[in-house]
Parts: C-alpha cells; sequence; structure tokens
C-alpha cells in the first residue's frame, strides 16, 4: 500500500473507528452498574492496610 492509502484510511476509517472507542469508553465509565466499583476504588488510597 502506498502513502496515499494509508493517509485515506486514517482520515476515514481510522478516525471513525477511534471516535467509536473513545465514545465506548466513556459510556463504559459513567454507566449505571459501575458506581460500586468507583465507590471501592475512591477509597482505596485511604484505607488503611495495619
Amino acid at each position: 500500500m502506498s502513502y496515499e492509502a494509508f493517509r485515506h484510511f486514517a482520515d476515514s476509517w481510522g478516525l471513525l473507528s477511534l471516535v467509536i472507542f473513545f465514545v465506548g469508553a466513556i459510556a463504559w465509565t459513567f454507566r449505571p452498574g459501575a458506581r460500586d466499583t468507583h465507590e471501592v476504588m475512591r477509597q482505596l488510597p485511604l484505607r488503611d492496610e495495619d
């Protein structure tokens, strides 16, 4: 493949796939079932292991 073919792919399908991945990662983070996991992770630095 030539440089132009790679450039065309990156400008169209590559960008689209990265946007879809980004939106999916944000949706996964803010899903309703993640509240318990985020609460545990929020308290992790303050937990006393002694």
